[in-house]
Formats: C-alpha cells, structure tokens, sequence
C-alpha cells in the first residue's frame, strides 16, 4: 500500500514564491516531489510468493514425499525427533540447498533475460536427480508451476524465458525464473522457498500419521533457524558447490518404487 504525506507549507513561503497558483512552476516542483519517490521507494510486493508457495498453488506437490515413504516404512522417521533430524539433514545436505542453489542461479538468469544460462542451469537440476520417481516429482511440478504463473501471473519476458526451457523443467529452476522475471528479491525467494518445502514434507508425514498436526507445527518451527541461515548462505555459492549427502534418504527412492503400500509417487 503507498502512503502519501500531506507536508504543511508556511502560507508567507508560498507567497513569497507566487506559488499559491498550482499551475505556477514552483507548486509543480512541490507536488511532483510530494507524489514522486511514494511508488519509487515503496517496497516490492511479496505476495506472488505467498501465492505460488503455498499448498493451494497447482503443481501437485500433494502427490510427492521425497523419499518420507519409505522412511517411515523402514522406521527411520518414527515420531517428531526423528522427522524433524530427517527434514533437517535433507534441508542442509541434501536436495534443500542444492534445490536453492539452482534457484538463485534461475532467478539471475531470468532477471537479466539471459536464456543460455536458464537453459543450462535447468538441464544441470533435471541431471541431477538421483532417480527416476525423484525426476519425476521435480519435473512435473517444475512444468505445473510454470504452466500456472504464465496463465495468471504474466510479466514482461516470462513468455520468452519459459521458452527457453524445453521439455522438462526442474520446480527449483521454474520458481527461480518466476521470481527473477518478476523482480522479485532474491533473499525472501529463497526463504519462502525452502520453507514451503519443508512445510510440505512436513505434511506428508503427517499424512502418513507418525506424528500430529502441532508436532508437525513444532517441526517447522524448529527448522526455520536453519531454513534462515541457508537461504543467507545460498546467494555466495556457485554451481561447483552443488552436492549431497543423504545417500540413504536417495537409496530410499530406488526402493519406494517396489514398496507394497503407498500413498505418494515417490
């Protein structure tokens, strides 16, 4: 919302200037400085970001556990500890900072229109799934995401940097692009990210009932610390910094495709 300020201006000044006449030159200088500066200094609008990260947003994230499944099948995450030590390892040394990683990187690209990099840093995220359920979950809801700000949240130059991402486009590089196109700052981008992921996986183990609603709570409230220092960290590093390990939780993919019961696609 921008605020204006009515200033109070000594009658014997306006006088003194002729400008009690508003087309004289003087009241233009002063109206124009008044109204001016209001929209160039009033902050950028986050409310894209409430819109897209949250679970109403279509890209089916509802469908996708990262691996929780079969975590909790095999007993690793039992009650709110064990979640809250999973979601904490694959937030700092798994898909959670490498995602984050990839979205600054989409989000410079698309901000100063240069295609070849989005393109690229896209081709290396779809790489670097570890295996074909968790390609899956990122492509599909990369392609949903995108799909869905085009159709309702256009901006100048998103139709051109989608177009550069042909075929699969991986969720971190389309949230990065969205971001970056519509001049969104990087800082909150990746905060809001991280978080609506861990608020996600959070609600997948509440789905698959080891732990409550207000110990899911506690969960996120506990890994928001971490979620603030990595998104801090996240704009200093480079590609070469790409990298995990959780080698359990990506194992635990391969063997979800052949679990007997399950509520997820990966």
């Amino acid at each position: 919302m921008i605020m204006l300020t009515t200033m109070a201006i000594p009658a014997t000044s306006m006088a003194e200037s002729g400008s009690d006449d508003p087309s004289s030159p003087a009241s233009s200088s002063v109206q124009g400085r008044a109204g001016a500066g209001s929209e160039a200094d009033a902050p950028v609008s986050l409310l894209p970001l409430f819109a897209w990260l949250t679970p109403s947003f279509p890209v089916g994230a509802y469908a996708y556990s990262h691996t929780l499944e079969w975590a909790v099948e095999a007993g690793d995450i039992r009650d709110e500890e064990s979640l809250g030590t999973f979601l904490g390892d694959l937030l700092a040394l798994g898909f959670g900072r490498s995602d984050a990683i990839l979205a600054a990187h989409a989000h410079r690209a698309a901000a100063v229109g240069d295609e070849t990099a989005l393109a690229e840093v896209n081709a290396l995220a779809v790489a670097l799934a570890p295996s074909a359920e968790l390609r899956l979950e990122t492509c599909q809801q990369g392609r949903s995401f995108l799909d869905a700000v085009r159709a309702a949240w256009p901006a100048p130059g998103l139709d051109a940097a989608a177009a550069a991402l042909v075929g699969e486009v991986a969720y971190p590089v389309a949230v990065g692009l969205a971001a970056g196109v519509h001049g969104l700052p990087l800082a909150p981008t990746l905060e809001a990210f991280l978080l609506a992921t861990v608020q996600n996986l959070v609600s997948a183990a509440v789905r698959l009932a080891p732990i409550g609603q207000t110990a899911g709570t506690r969960v996120v409230a506990r890994l928001a610390p971490g979620v603030r220092a990595l998104a801090l960290e996240i704009p200093t590093l480079t590609l070469d910094d790409l990298g995990s390990a959780t080698f359990r939780a990506d194992l635990g993919s391969f063997r979800h495709e052949t679990q007997y019961t399950r509520l997820f696609r990966s």
